[in-house]
């Protein structure tokens, strides 16, 4: 019997690998002989670094950057020098994270770190980068990224300008005699979750802006900014960008990778099963054990379980789901697609025990599911 393990991380409690290692434990307590293959999933939310080094096993690189407001800071990324493959999460130099809550100002802030650090990539070597693009700080279109790669933004006065989403609008045009010709050589495989568009009433500024530190006024000039933008963009590109899925991603990240980078733009979960080659390693198998911390009705949308499912189905595997709570009403776990379900909650005694005691209790499901199924 092949089981396959492919579970994202438990919040506060257990990363993905030790899913893996804890059900692996208990299955084989009670059956030694099954084959199992771990792996280990994310979908571009936290843990994902580490989800990706267990497939690239690559170096992690610190590189003196800009962080949000243009001070320098050491930020890291990951980059394999036998398959030259970067993994750079935005958030490590343009992030939320990386400021106090009375320092969020998007309108001010930049994306120049995550720039320089893909530049940092390029001189390594890489041919090939996966850009995480979640929890930034930014409202800047990815101005900052492509000015750390050469482009250039210019003023009526044909001055350059600062990178920063408050400048968007006095943006007339885009110099790209000083672009790095070795973007050319680079695949940018894009992680982005979300398909706000560029602009409007749920285009970056008006959805994302206020929670990166922007005030009503500031949503409004942003939107404007990138509205005036967007038609720069145009002009200079000849592409039509508020249609394009995911435009608003990370304060218009999502559009500056597709045409500062020529990116493809893709749910994170599906950039990890590729690079785990999930679809053909779980070829053959009986079950997919996947799980999570709380399964609800955006697992539906994208998630980890969802994509494990996606890849199940296609191939006729069942699914198991090992998860720590429960959270929807009027649906079954028919309607995700799930043919087996199991909770931490059915056995710990409160939240803090289910959060501090995950191991003990994942292991019980495990061996329960075994008991049940391959014993």
């Amino acid at each position: 019997m092949k089981i396959v393990l492919a579970p994202d991380k438990f919040k506060n409690s257990l990363s993905a690998l030790e899913f893996c290692k804890t059900v692996e434990k208990g299955l084989r307590s009670v059956n030694p002989n099954i084959e199992i293959i771990k792996l280990p999933l994310a979908d571009g939310g936290d843990g994902t670094i580490e989800v990706v080094n267990f497939y690239l096993k690559a170096d992690t690189i610190k590189v003196k950057v800009s962080n949000p407001l243009f001070s320098p800071i050491l930020a890291s990324y990951l980059y394999s020098n036998h398959t030259e493959t970067a993994f750079i999460e935005m958030a490590e130099a343009s992030g939320v994270k990386l400021l106090k809550s009375e320092q969020l100002n998007c309108k001010n802030a930049t994306t120049l770190g995550t720039g320089e650090m893909i530049l940092d990539a390029i001189n390594k070597g890489a041919t090939k980068i996966i850009l995480g693009i979640g929890g930034s700080a930014t409202n800047d279109c990815g101005i900052g990224m492509a000015t750390a790669l050469g482009y250039r933004f210019l003023d009526k006065n044909n001055a350059e300008i600062k990178p920063i989403g408050a400048n968007l609008s006095n943006i007339t045009a885009i110099d790209l005699t000083q672009v790095d010709p070795r973007l050319n050589k680079v695949k940018f495989s894009i992680a982005c979750d979300v398909s706000n568009p560029l602009y409007g009433k749920n285009g970056a500024a008006h959805i994302y802006a206020a929670q990166k530190g922007a005030s009503k006024k500031d949503i409004v000039m942003l939107d404007q900014g990138l509205r005036d933008f967007s038609a720069i963009l145009e002009a200079t590109f000849g592409v039509q960008f508020q249609s394009t899925k995911g435009a608003g991603a990370a304060g218009g990240m999502g559009i500056a990778s597709k045409v500062f980078l020529n990116g493809k733009l893709d749910p994170g979960i599906q950039l990890i099963k590729n690079l785990a080659n999930f679809d053909n390693d779980i070829e053959g198998a009986d079950w997919i054990i996947t799980g999570e911390g709380k399964l609800d009705t955006q697992t539906l949308s994208g998630k980890t379980i969802k994509g494990v499912i996606n890849s199940a189905k296609t191939k006729n595997i069942k699914v198991a789901a090992f998860c720590g709570t429960l959270d929807f009403q009027n649906k079954s776990i028919k309607d995700f697609g799930i043919d087996y379900l199991d909770l931490i909650d059915h056995y710990a005694l409160h939240k803090e025990d289910a959060i501090n005691n995950g191991k003990k209790y994942l292991t019980i499901l495990s061996k329960k599911f075994a008991e049940t199924f391959i014993k």
